[in-house]
């Protein structure tokens, strides 16, 4: 693979983590470029705008009140592969990240070398996970059966986005993302779990362990 020419950007809200990791990404990717290195979601974001980006490593806690839906979906609605470099290795955190597509996921506790394997993963079109995540990765989805799109229409909506804005994050119409939402409610109260009010949704995809 080579690495001249590969551009990546680092999200995360602390100076020695970002150091690490940008002395890492030097080391293995050489001639790489790093188009961004910090800890606002919003300049990375913007960062993406003018320049192109091929993976973006981001923290799952900027201490911002980012949801995961949000700090993933805002890179790979763009089109930008996401690796989670996180503290947060619980189950649901895990899940949530999972259920907006996240490429890979390494724990900060994990050896350096497993972040450079999962990035060459990634960035042939695959994705990494470490082993002791397979019991979480094998667990089903749920207790009701809802499809791809509607997952992630709660995930969203459920982690404070309103319809329009899923709607956008989900390239599809507002229609259409009231549809999903009004399918899920449909489905949990069938099952007799409470879902009408956002609130209750919310209840929902945390108990669910799509979001943290």
């Amino acid at each position: 693979m080579k690495s001249a020419g590969l551009a990546f950007l680092v999200l995360d809200d602390h100076e020695l983590v970002l150091e690490a990791i940008g002395q890492r990404l030097r080391a293995d990717f050489p001639g790489c470029t790093i188009t961004y290195s910090g800890g606002s979601l919003k300049d990375a974001v913007n960062s993406t705008r003018t320049m192109h980006c091929d993976c973006a490593i981001v923290d799952l806690d900027l201490g911002d009140g980012a949801t995961v839906a949000q700090l993933v979906t805002s890179f790979t609605l763009r089109g930008i592969p996401v690796v989670v470099v996180s503290a947060l290795g619980r189950p649901e955190v895990i899940k949530a990240a999972l259920a907006v597509e996240v490429s890979a996921f390494v724990t900060k506790r994990s050896s350096a070398k497993f972040l450079t394997t999962a990035i060459k993963e990634v960035l042939r079109g695959g994705t990494w996970f470490p082993a002791d995540m397979a019991g979480v990765l094998l667990q089903g989805s749920g207790s009701v059966d809802l499809s791809a799109q509607e997952r992630r229409a709660l995930t969203l909506y459920a982690s404070g986005l309103t319809l329009d804005m899923v709607a956008r994050r989900m390239d599809v119409s507002p229609n259409t993302a009231k549809h999903y939402i009004d399918r899920v409610r449909a489905k949990y109260t069938a099952a007799g779990i409470a879902s009408r009010t956002k609130m209750e949704l919310n209840t929902v995809a945390r108990n669910e362990g799509m979001l943290p």
